[in-house]
């Protein structure tokens, strides 16, 4: 495992433990689909939360939340729609996107809400 690996897979606890904190149930971390994978899969009271986790350990090349591209979010998207499938779940989904930066040993987890929203396909 390289560095870069280590640090995403240690944001990714780090989020899910602050999830925890503010009263989330976690369901899933790392649920695959297809090619797709989701980070986090937690519930928020009513909401089913797909949460993706950005790690990095400088901001030089912007935050960590501008990665999620129109592709990523694409491939979300698809994923949470194939575990509601799977799962047999009739919730209201929302996305979240946990923004973490490492500082030294510290971990700095911003928790942005509904960072977007599925568009409709228009024929």
């Amino acid at each position: 495992m390289n560095e870069t690996q280590k640090t995403g897979g240690e944001g990714e606890t780090k989020a899910a433990e602050y999830l925890r904190s503010i009263g989330y149930e976690i369901l899933e971390r790392n649920w695959k689909y297809s090619n797709q994978e989701i980070d986090i899969i937690a519930k928020d009271k009513l909401f089913l939360v797909i949460a993706e986790v950005k790690t990095r350990s400088s901001n030089a090349f912007g935050e960590p939340e501008v990665f999620v591209n129109r592709q990523k979010q694409r491939n979300l998207i698809k994923a949470a729609n194939a575990y509601l499938e799977k799962k047999n779940l009739l919730l209201e989904s929302r996305f979240d996107i946990l923004s973490v930066m490492k500082t030294g040993d510290t971990y700095n987890v911003n928790h942005i809400k509904n960072a977007f929203y599925p568009i409709l396909n228009k024929s």
